[in-house]
């Protein structure tokens, strides 16, 4: 017999997955919408998956060289505009200031939704010789983007994230490090988030407004839709030259610089929430979970369980484990509840008769597997099933990604696949984005996401317009 659902607050999956996720965000107590439009309050839960976030990747990108720095939050807009398509591209976007107290602005200043001016203006004063170079920098920051529709985590108008900008002396440098931290992105994506991935290249047309080449980290929400979880860029000497950065090198002969831009924000909380979520709550990979086991005691009234809880604890906790003490006034059912809603990712149950047996109850989030585990034996098996539920996850998502990851090659065939089932689909493509366009149109929604690394030649034509195909495209809807 099938279990009853506990939380009742939450919708199911299958019935409405938007309002689904809705209800996580809200019942989890991520994050809630402020007095300002568009704009989150990110609460105690929320921003402590962002800080394990930041602290493992900063981590990762001082292990590759990368420096931490902070640079204004207001851009003029004479630097806005040096570079065309960048301004372009962001115009619709930017929020501008125009006051300074209550006197008008001579200039205009733009509340940043994006750095790279700044620091291209910042380097044109600074590099002058090849032994200024690299300039391997990234900051901590949030950013502004005046979004019309907005979403917890996936879309709103101020966001948390990291954007990392490099400049270099030679293309190659340059080429080198963008990939580099594509690599960066996804091993930490699939190693401590536990989410498959697609890794590849963006079409011209999805393009970062100003770059040369923008690769991409593509993963399947459980809806079947596409998040964008990562982005790195080339930007060649476009910006450099738009900012007369140039530098001497070792015959003091001048050239231009080359530069990188690379960024993941909290976007990639809401793809954690939909690729591992279930109808109970959040399902949080042990690595990244802000609370890896929480003890319930059980009967906590009666002597001895909540001292022999609270020893527990203080032994989890010097072994370097993430763990908490429920000895709250609430039922043992209505605390069980609380922790797959939050998705902590084992539940310890400690009562009288597990006392006497010496033994505790783990309870696995992600399958509600029980486990019996003595008391001396918990320091060591823990961590072991920390690894076993992180790998599981793993698997269960990309056997996900897998069985709705198709191929077409025909029109018809994809719109009817499309119609029918959820997820993406390959087919090739002429690289013309006419035909890009009307695959999106014919298809009700399903964009290019990325030419993947690992293509394959499904036929010698375009889906579309029958000439010679140059690329295999990932093609799906997205968030």
């Amino acid at each position: 017999m099938k279990e009853e659902k506990r939380v009742k607050a939450i919708t199911s999956q299958n019935d409405d997955f938007a309002q689904w996720y809705t209800d996580v965000v809200k019942e989890a107590k991520l994050c809630d919408y402020s007095s300002v439009k568009g704009c989150l309050n990110y609460l105690p839960n929320g921003y402590a998956l962002w800080e394990n976030i930041q602290k493992d990747l900063d981590k990762r990108f001082k292990d590759t060289g990368v420096e931490n720095v902070y640079l204004p939050v207001l851009i003029p807009e004479s630097l806005m505009e040096k570079e065309g398509d960048h301004i372009e591209g962001f115009a619709p976007e930017v929020a501008w200031v125009t006051h300074g107290g209550i006197e008008r602005l001579e200039e205009r200043f733009c509340i940043r939704p994006t750095s790279e001016t700044l620091f291209c203006d910042h380097w044109q004063k600074t590099v002058k010789s090849y032994r200024d170079l690299p300039k391997v920098w990234n900051q901590w920051n949030s950013v502004l983007r005046w979004e019309k529709t907005t979403r917890p985590f996936l879309r709103s108008r101020e966001f948390l994230w990291q954007e990392g900008h490099t400049l270099h002396a030679t293309a190659e440098e340059a080429r080198e490090r963008t990939h580099m931290m594509l690599d960066v992105y996804y091993d930490f994506v699939t190693e401590d988030l536990a989410i498959p991935l697609i890794k590849g290249r963006k079409t011209e047309s999805e393009k970062f407004a100003g770059a040369e080449e923008t690769y991409t980290i593509e993963s399947m929400m459980k809806d079947g839709k596409a998040l964008q979880s990562g982005t790195s860029h080339y930007f060649g000497h476009g910006f450099a030259d738009a900012f007369d950065i140039k530098y001497l090198d070792k015959n003091n002969k001048l050239h231009c610089a080359y530069e990188t831009s690379w960024g993941l924000s909290t976007r990639i909380i809401g793809a954690l929430i939909m690729v591992h979520g279930d109808d109970s709550g959040l399902v949080l990979p042990p690595r990244i979970a802000p609370t890896q086991a929480m003890i319930i005691p059980i009967a906590q009234h009666k002597d001895g369980v909540l001292e022999k809880a609270d020893e527990i604890y203080k032994t989890l906790k010097e072994a370097g484990i993430r763990v908490k003490v429920d000895d709250s006034d609430k039922t043992p059912g209505y605390k069980f509840a609380e922790q797959e809603v939050l998705g902590i990712p084992v539940r310890i149950e400690l009562g009288p008769k597990d006392i006497e047996a010496g033994e505790v109850i783990i309870v696995r989030r992600d399958n509600h597997e029980k486990i019996n585990i003595k008391f001396e034996e918990l320091t060591k098996k823990l961590p072991e099933i920390f690894e076993a539920i992180q790998k599981d996850m793993y698997n269960r998502a990309q056997e996900f990604l897998n069985s709705h990851l198709d191929s077409a090659t025909t029109m018809d065939e994809m719109t009817e696949k499309f119609k029918t089932n959820r997820g993406f689909i390959k087919a090739m493509w002429c690289g013309d984005e006419t035909c890009e366009g009307e695959i999106k149109y014919e298809t009700g929604g399903a964009g290019s996401r990325c030419i993947p690394f690992n293509s394959e030649n499904l036929s010698d034509k375009c889906i579309y317009c029958g000439k010679p195909a140059k690329h295999m495209v990932i093609w799906g809807k997205s968030y």
